[in-house]
């Protein structure tokens, strides 16, 4: 709100005026695209699929290319009964967005009013707070001891006016997870009024027999709902389409607020032949595999500070206070090397950068320019 316009006078302003807190609200930052000097740098910012996208729904996608002129299916049937029967689910239970954030901005609405509040970790995704802030909603953010969610410390943001929980797991920027039965116990402390989203965009990459997505613990409960989306595993990042489960209800009353024609045809038809497309998907969960510990590996070796137990796409890379060899510094660095990695200091982690797994001669040449970073003198 300016500071002339006070919220009681937003009807006799001399200009339109947002509601009170629109203003105070962060946009969103997405990872940096481009590089001076670059006509094509080396994207390691944004946790796209290096591998880019499966070939077969690249060909799904093109066929959409007749179809401009008509409006899309707004029930997303042929996505919907893909991931019913892949995953074994009630499709009338299924939510589908414009990207899972589009999940959380009609969660937030259809559960937030003035007075409410919803927790979070200490660094989780700053989507999930955008949402809230847009209703009015008080965010609470729980400590994240070792950069990890905290089951006792989000319990302790908890009260009578709590609406949502969200937990990303594995979480982003951090790349920690938490094993299943914390997620269990915190669900059976919650009030049964408190909704828990399990966000899990990087669940394909948590490959520990102790992780879980949640979609079981969906089935049998009435506060659970967990989203995915086809941005990450898949590599459909421009196509905007994520989903959730749900319980009924809540699916029926986030139906009444969803736009129509929120996801459209190309990213339907590309979405059900990428889900179809196993080969591809664990060519993607190999390659993540393989080069992460290499990189975790190499990154340590140069003297900086890789969070352990990653379990998804991309490492978080803690770099020394020391002038000449910050976060920042590293950044612009490697910048000037055509390589673009993502500052988490909106996150509250101003001494980190997020770095995607790349392709070998990418992540060959994160670290060979990050070993000549460290061994510069920093300028005087």
């Amino acid at each position: 709100m300016p500071d002339d316009v006070p919220s009681s006078d937003r009807g006799a302003a001399a200009r339109p005026v947002p509601k009170p807190g629109i203003l105070d609200i962060h946009p969103y930052q997405p990872g940096k695209a481009k590089a001076e000097g670059f006509a094509e740098p080396v994207k390691l910012s944004a946790n796209e699929n290096p591998l880019g996208s499966s070939d077969k729904a690249q060909a799904a996608y093109d066929s959409a290319d007749r179809s401009l002129h008509v409006y899309p299916d707004p029930r997303a049937t042929i996505i919907r009964t893909a991931i019913a029967e892949r995953y074994r689910l009630e499709p009338e239970r299924l939510i589908f967005g414009c990207g899972s954030d589009e999940v959380f901005q009609l969660l937030n609405q259809t559960f937030l009013e003035p007075g409410d509040n919803m927790v979070q970790g200490q660094y989780g995704f700053a989507a999930f707070a955008i949402g809230a802030y847009a209703c009015q909603g008080e965010v609470r953010r729980a400590p994240e001891p070792n950069y990890r969610i905290d089951v006792d410390e989000i319990l302790k943001c908890v009260d009578d006016r709590t609406r949502l929980i969200f937990l990303a797991n594995p979480g982003n920027p951090t790349g920690t997870w938490i094993p299943f039965a914390e997620v269990r116990r915190l669900h059976e402390a919650l009030p049964p009024s408190v909704v828990l989203v399990l966000d899990g965009a990087y669940g394909e990459f948590a490959l520990d027999p102790a992780f879980d997505d949640g979609l079981d613990l969906a089935r049998t409960s009435t506060n659970v709902v967990v989203t995915h989306t086809f941005s990450k595993l898949h590599g459909l990042a421009a196509l905007r389409i994520g989903w959730g489960y749900a319980p009924l209800e809540i699916a029926q009353a986030v139906d009444r607020i969803r736009l129509p024609f929120n996801t459209s045809i190309a990213a339907q038809r590309a979405a059900v032949a990428a889900l179809a497309d196993e080969d591809f998907q664990h060519a993607t969960l190999e390659l993540t595999e393989s080069w992460r510990p290499w990189l975790t590996q190499q990154l340590g070796g140069l003297g900086l500070e890789v969070l352990g137990g990653s379990a998804t796409n991309f490492v978080l890379v803690g770099f020394p206070k020391s002038p000449g060899h910050t976060a920042a510094d590293a950044e612009a660095f490697l910048a000037s090397r055509g390589l673009l990695v993502r500052g988490v200091g909106l996150y509250g982690l101003p001494d980190h950068l997020r770095v995607t797994i790349g392709l070998e001669a990418h992540n060959r040449a994160l670290v060979d320019a990050l070993a000549d970073f460290m061994a510069a003198e920093p300028a005087t």
